[in-house]
């Protein structure tokens, strides 16, 4: 009876391993978007909690010119949750994804580092950047992978 234990006690167990919480950065931009819908779908796999985090700039282009770019910042973080929401009630019944929204301030990897950090994420899901000069510099998504911090997906 205990041998069978002990081989019970080394098998893997389908649905009780994977992550708790999953953040997702989403910017508005077509690939955050699709990467909000993939992190869904591990979510609702994984039952796990979905962190959908909106980085909010502290500083933008618009700011020397007198823009009010906090105002901005949040009309998009309001836009954002109300996608999602609309998103969430269209599948009400068929997906069901237990998620949360939270705005963070700064630029996108401090923010999301932050996020990831404070949510205790489990895994990161962002979105290929769409910006060229990111080829140079590198991308949020390469950044976050370099920090080797937690598993990170990168979704076209």
């Amino acid at each position: 009876m205990t041998e069978q234990h002990e081989q019970h006690a080394h098998q893997f167990e389908r649905g009780t391993d994977g992550p708790k919480v999953i953040v997702v950065g989403v910017d508005g931009s077509d690939s955050s978007l699709r990467a909000a819908a993939y992190a869904g779908g591990l979510a609702r796999r994984q039952r796990a909690l979905l962190a959908v985090v909106y980085v909010q700039p502290v500083l933008a282009a618009g700011a020397a010119l007198g823009a009010p770019v906090a105002e901005t910042t949040d009309e998009i973080a309001e836009d954002l949750v109300s996608y999602i929401r609309e998103a969430a009630e269209r599948v009400r019944g068929i997906f069901e994804v237990r998620w949360e929204f939270h705005t963070f301030r700064g630029d996108p990897y401090n923010g999301l580092v932050k996020a990831a950090d404070e949510l205790k994420a489990d895994a990161v899901v962002v979105g290929a950047s769409e910006q060229a000069g990111h080829r140079i510099i590198g991308s949020v998504a390469v950044r976050l992978v370099k920090a080797g911090r937690w598993p990170v997906t990168v979704v076209p």
